[in-house]
């Protein structure tokens, strides 16, 4: 009996490891379809029938949705009794790009900057408050 021990131990043994070094060989395969199953939300199926394409569409499809919650946000007020708001105040308001308070200064500081770059190579002056305002709307 002890002579099989021996035996049957070598054997186990470099079974196991033929079956790991199998394993080791798949797995790199297996590691790559991770995420990429039928139940996958980043293969490209989860995107609506009709993309919008480009800043604008976005722009507009958003507006729009704000301007639908604002409608039915009125439909509300106006069933508990209480008067509406003006939907386009709200929706010029809520569009409004937020900017950090120190921010507006910094754009300021770059487009000064940029100014004086241009004076040097004999190019017109940007409207600083203009170019501020654009790139803040940029921003937003």
């Amino acid at each position: 009996m002890e002579a099989a021990f021996g035996i049957i131990l070598f054997v186990v043994v470099a079974g196991a490891a033929i079956i790991g070094l199998v394993t080791f060989a798949g797995s790199r395969r297996m590691y790559d379809e991770i995420g990429k199953g039928e139940l996958s939300l980043r293969d490209g199926s989860d995107r609506p029938a009709r993309e919008t394409s480009g800043t604008a569409a976005i722009a507009a499809e958003q507006e729009d949705e704000i301007r639908q919650m604002l409608t039915a946000r009125n439909a509300r007020r106006e069933r508990r009794g209480e008067p509406p708001v003006d939907i386009e105040a709200e929706l010029t308001e809520l569009l409004r790009p937020v900017v950090a308070p120190g921010i507006e200064g910094e754009i300021r500081d770059m487009v000064m900057a940029r100014n004086a770059r241009r004076e040097r190579r004999g190019q017109p002056p940007l409207d600083v408050e203009a170019e501020v305002a654009r790139q803040i709307a940029e921003l937003g």
